[in-house]
């Protein structure tokens, strides 16, 4: 069948949110009186969760301590609402090429892992309204790489997997897509490389996201 639904990861994917996300993580580590993280850490800790980047961000000892990883975790969660949109839009190539994507007819939207609230704010802050139609976080349902999420919101917009493209940067996006049996595409520019895309069962990859609007026609 005929690909219809492009649905994107979102940090990595579409735009570079590491210095957003470091600033707020630095912010709440040097409150605890432990050390700052460098953008390659917080490259590497993300995209399972906001929860397991500041488990993984923390000392390894720290790190053991669950209810300490739970308080860490809450007063991150609020020093990124001062620090979500410190962004400098989308990667280049992301937003003409979803703009003729969408005109051409396909329907776009986002599921990332990081918190449902941000998510849904930087995509109304990156697109204008109803280019993307729906964008979905971290909530209580499972995460990425499980499939249900990908396949609600398929379902919910008209489309069967089959009918769906999942893209994204790194090894958890290609196994979701897998998972979720959609045509899995990598993003070479992202968070982990095309090697860990390759190996994560990527159908496809592309070098930049210019790419995106020559490869669905």
């Amino acid at each position: 069948m005929a690909i219809q639904l492009l649905m994107l990861d979102l940090d990595g994917t579409i735009v570079d949110t590491i210095e957003s996300i470091r600033e707020a993580v630095n912010r709440v580590l040097g409150d605890y009186g432990f050390p700052s993280r460098t953008y390659d850490e917080i490259r590497l800790a993300i995209g399972n969760g906001a929860r397991e980047l500041i488990r993984l961000s923390l000392p390894t000892e720290a790190s053991k301590d669950a209810d300490l990883v739970t308080r860490v975790f809450a007063d991150y969660d609020r020093a990124y609402a001062d620090t979500y949109s410190h962004i400098d839009g989308c990667y280049d190539g992301m937003f003409e090429s979803l703009c003729e994507l969408r005109a051409r007819g396909y329907t776009l939207a986002v599921l990332s892992n990081k918190q449902d609230r941000y998510v849904k704010k930087i995509v109304e802050e990156l697109f204008p309204e109803g280019m993307i139609a729906m964008a979905e976080g971290q909530t209580d349902l499972p995460k990425k790489p499980d499939p249900t999420v990908p396949l609600m919101m398929a379902k919910t917009l008209g489309f069967s997997p089959e009918e769906t493209a999942f893209i994204g940067d790194s090894d958890v996006d290609m196994r979701t897509g897998k998972n979720a049996g959609m045509l899995c595409v990598g993003c070479a520019w992202g968070y982990r490389g095309e090697e860990n895309l390759l190996s994560a069962g990527a159908d496809m990859i592309l070098q930049s996201a210019w790419e995106l609007s020559r490869n669905f026609l």
